[in-house]
């Protein structure tokens, strides 16, 4: 039996993404509100309550009054926005996480999508605090340079207008108040005492996104080098399908010097780099900041929740 699904928002940069990777699945039905009624808040909270999914792609106000509206207790719910990701009760909705995080997701009705920029930071980081080589109260320092489309309809409009200014089409940092709405999950999952100082760029390209966590190895728990870190982070991923850890040393994958950016566009793969030597070391993952940053994992979560391959679509 097909099982419906609502995307809340699908006209959303996110959305759209959902909508394209479920709409030739025949497992499922996509159900859609009339354009007529679709600022009709009764017929809403009816369709709500008549499907089995719902995808909320929307701002984290919107997502949480669409969360009222479901009275139904077999609804299942897979939240994109900032609104739940630390609160208590739902589960955050990253897989690869830990051995126990998929049993979480597929027995639950409450779902929270990992932030994009999280998504990265925490698959690096979690391993390494789990095992106690970084401490939870370890000073984290992290940068991420993104494509614009995760700053939704409005950033693209600024970038995809006919007449961009320069200052647009440069590199620019952003959330320079260090309060960046990732922050919470990014301490809360992993289990650090603070949250970490976070200095993300926007880019002039669509998609795509990388991010890097530098480790003063003497500040750390346990001597370690970049080749060990990367032994055990290849050791803990090395079940799953969508993350790779590069190989050591990176001399095979590096462009003449560089690592590039959108290798991993268009798909819900992320790849995991380790840098550095015996003093110094650099972590890097890089992946589609609308692939396994969004709607990738979100669809990953809903294959779990529907007892299906975890790759169907994707």
């Amino acid at each position: 039996m097909k099982r419906a699904v609502f995307i809340d928002g699908q006209h959303g940069t996110v959305g759209l993404k959902l909508h394209e990777r479920l709409s030739g699945r025949s497992d499922i039905e996509l159900v859609e509100i009339p354009v007529e009624k679709r600022k009709d808040s009764e017929a809403k909270k009816k369709l709500l309550n008549e499907v089995d999914i719902v995808f909320l792609c929307l701002p984290d106000d919107a997502a949480r009054e669409s969360v009222r509206l479901i009275e139904n207790d077999s609804v299942c719910v897979i939240d994109g926005s900032t609104a739940h990701r630390v609160q208590e009760g739902w589960v955050y909705g990253l897989p690869e996480l830990n051995k126990e995080q998929r049993a979480l997701i597929k027995n639950s009705k409450i779902i929270t999508v990992p932030g994009c920029h999280a998504t990265g930071f925490i698959l690096m980081l979690y391993p390494l605090v789990a095992e106690g080589i970084v401490a939870p109260d370890y000073p984290v320092t992290t940068h991420a340079v993104a494509g614009y489309s995760g700053g939704g309809k409005g950033m693209i409009a600024d970038y995809e207008s006919g007449d961009v200014p320069d200052y647009i089409q440069q590199p620019r940092l952003y959330a320079l108040e260090l309060d960046h709405k990732h922050l919470p999950e990014m301490a809360k999952v992993i289990g650090l005492a603070r949250p970490p100082l976070f200095n993300p760029t926007v880019v002039n390209a669509y998609d795509g996104e990388i991010i890097s966590i530098p480790l003063v190895v003497p500040r750390l728990n346990k001597a370690i080098s970049a080749a060990d870190i990367r032994t055990l982070l290849a050791e803990y991923y090395t079940e799953e399908r969508f993350v790779t850890v590069m190989p050591y040393p990176p001399d095979d994958y590096l462009k003449n010097g560089y690592m590039t950016f959108a290798d991993c566009n268009g798909t819900n793969n992320i790849e995991i780099f380790v840098f550095g030597g015996e003093e110094r070391i650099l972590l890097s993952a890089r992946y589609d900041n609308l692939g396994k940053g969004s709607s990738g994992t979100a669809v990953q979560d809903m294959n779990l929740v529907l007892g299906v391959d975890e790759a169907t679509g994707l």
